[in-house]
Order: C-alpha cells, then structure tokens, then sequence
C-alpha cells in the first residue's frame, strides 16, 4: 500500500536534496511502501523499542509506547530528553484512538509484528513505517532499523554515522578479545519465576552478543528444569534473575558454566537488561562498555561482577 501525502512540510536544503524534488522519502517495507513527508514534527513510536531509535537522531515523539517502566531514567535516554518524561499512549494493544489524538504526521511501527489490517488502520492515521520483507517479524537487525527511521526522518546520514560509530566500538572489542569469536553464549530471559526461556540468534535482544563473535546454541524458546543441560556451553547470560535467585535451582547451581563462574547475571531492573532489549545505537553502547570486561573475565577464569544492578 502506498501512502500519499497531501501537503508536504517545508524543509532545509539539505533535505530536500536527500528525499529528491516531491520532498517526500520512500520507504519499502513488508507490505508495499510509505511516503513520508519531509521534515515531520509530530512523531508517535509504536514498536517496542521504536524511540530508542529515533531519540538518537535528535527527534523526540510526542507519543510512545509504554514498554519498560524505567525507560526515561535510563541514562541516554535522560541525556536525549533533557530528562523530561516522555509521553505513552498505552502498552500491550495498539490504542489507535490514543495514537490518532496525538495528530502525528509519521508512525514507526517496526519493531512489532504488523499484520496488513493494523497496517491499513495505522496508515489512516499516518504515513506508517514498518519493517521490510527481508526479515521476519520483530527480527530486523539494530543497524538496518537505524537506518530505516533515519531515511524516513530526513536523517540518513546521521543513522549511518551512528551505525559506523557502534560498529566501531563493537570492532575494537572483537579485536582486544578474539576469544569471543566462536565461543556459544546462550542468553536464559527471564528466568526468575522458574522458566527459562533461550533466545534465538536472530532476536535482537541478544544481537549484541552476536556481533561480538559469539555463537548461539542450537535450541530456542522454553526448556524445562530437566534439560538445563542445553545451558551448559561455553558462556551463559542470565538475564531477568539474580545469582541468588538462579542457585536456588539444584540443577541450575550444577552446571558446569555456574559452577566455573562463567555465568553472568543481570535483572530486569538493571539498566543493563534494558540497554539490550531496546537495542538502539546509545543503548548497545552502554551494554558494550558493562559487558564486554565480564565476557573477557568469564572466558579467563577471572572473577565476574554481579551486574544486577548495572
């Protein structure tokens, strides 16, 4: 479907130049393409970590969604606000009603799974974007949805300067520890009520571990009590649990990774486990600089620091 707009935003040369003559930007994605008038004012996130890619690019929506309850006080975002709340419209069900009240011009919807009726529903509001063909839902790479919501901002070339500056830090840490390359680091989200749950290479909330040069292991989704022995490979991340609460399981505390100190363990209240579900340029930043010593550490045989509340 094609989004078309009326009456375009006047914008800066610059701009101009970058969305060609019409002053609009074309966005493929999944289920056709969006036109995207140049220069929007008025922007709503609808994805579960949306914002935490346009903020980066100096726009601050007038709505959001409301995912973790810690959001504005997480440092980059504070830094990107000025440290002002930012607005929601509501959390589990995309409220329309609440969207269309904020009258926004441009609505990101890519990190969600968007079937063509909320599509159309959302297009009726606003030039949506959502994600492309080329990935399945809530799987599109950090870099490739920067770049997306910087080409429909009329900021392609800041996106691309961030990309470059994460891929940079990322490549130093791969080159100061070329032991990560190869090894499997299994990520256990949300073990603290007794379920384990194993992500999957290509979810984003593990796409950090996966640019450092760790592979993933072969099982995803929920493994029961009785097979924790799919946890036990050369690093495990534990996130949404403390040490504590993880070796109260006999069979989790015999585990060779546990008992090595190979294991490392953040809560969900950590600002850590929101760096890495969010995933945007200033958050993989921040999780870079906590993890990457503990990874090294883990992988050494040297002492791990507690990050529950890193």
């Amino acid at each position: 479907m094609m989004i078309t707009v009326g009456a375009l935003v006047a914008c800066g040369s610059s701009q101009q130049d970058a969305a060609g003559p019409t002053g609009t930007v074309t966005i493929e994605h999944k289920f056709g393409e969006t036109r995207v008038p140049a220069n929007p004012q008025r922007v709503v996130t609808v994805g579960w970590t949306d914002q935490d890619f346009v903020l980066p690019l100096g726009v601050v929506p007038v709505s959001t969604r409301e995912f973790s309850e810690n959001y504005d006080d997480l440092p980059w975002v504070k830094k990107a606000t000025g440290g002002k709340e930012l607005p929601t419209w509501g959390a589990d069900e995309i409220d329309f009603e609440s969207i269309a009240a904020q009258k926004p011009d441009l609505i990101f919807a890519i990190y969600e799974s968007i079937d063509q009726e909320t599509y159309d529903r959302l297009s009726q509001i606003a030039p949506t974007v959502i994600q492309s063909s080329d990935y399945a839902d809530e799987e599109t790479p950090w870099d490739v949805q920067l770049l997306t919501t910087g080409k429909a901002l009329g900021r392609e070339s800041e996106a691309r300067g961030l990309v470059d500056g994460v891929q940079g830090r990322i490549d130093e840490a791969k080159k100061a520890n070329p032991d990560f390359d190869g090894k499997t680091l299994v990520v256990d989200f949300g073990p603290e009520s007794g379920g384990h749950y194993l992500l999957g290479e290509n979810d984003p909330r593990r796409s950090l571990f996966t640019a450092l040069g760790f592979a993933t292991q072969d099982v995803v989704g929920d493994v029961s009590e009785e097979k924790l022995g799919l946890l036990d490979r050369d690093v495990l991340f534990v996130n949404g649990a403390t040490k504590a609460q993880m070796l109260a399981s006999p069979a989790f505390a015999r585990l060779g990774v546990v008992r090595d100190d190979r294991t490392l363990y953040t809560s969900f209240a950590s600002n850590l486990s929101d760096a890495l579900t969010y995933a945007g340029p200033d958050s993989l930043t921040y999780a870079l600089d906590v993890l990457t010593p503990q990874l090294a550490n883990a992988l050494n045989g040297r002492p791990v620091a507690d990050l529950s509340d890193s």
